[in-house]
């Protein structure tokens, strides 16, 4: 493959990361949200129960329905970092791909 060619492609899978990272980036977000909406919730329904307040964080992370909401928003946090190193590294390869274009063009000192 060209090294033209090659660029080309790197930076069609960099455009194409950035407009994923809104999708990864609001998928965390909402699911940052739920999680504290549903902690918040069972947090309350335990103290409104008897529970002793300085037990209901000790209980209420074991509770399945916060455990799941936990979860899933591990899960976005996850996916949102990798979109984020993607980009990076899609950065980082192009960079060293216009270094190599440079060197073989004679266009040291010059950017494409």
């Amino acid at each position: 493959m060209d090294l033209l060619d090659e660029l080309q492609k790197l930076i069609g899978l960099l455009q194409a990361s950035i407009k994923s990272l809104k999708i990864t980036s609001t998928a965390h977000a909402e699911a940052e949200r739920d999680y504290k909406i549903l902690l918040r919730q069972v947090s309350l329904k335990l103290r409104d129960e008897g529970m002793a307040v300085g037990m209901i964080d000790k209980v209420v992370y074991g509770q399945p329905s916060v455990a799941e909401a936990r979860f899933k928003r591990d899960v976005a946090e996850a996916n949102y970092k990798a979109n984020q190193e993607a980009i990076n590294a899609y950065k980082l390869q192009i960079r060293i791909l216009e270094n190599a274009i440079n060197r073989e063009y004679g266009m040291e000192g010059r950017q494409l």
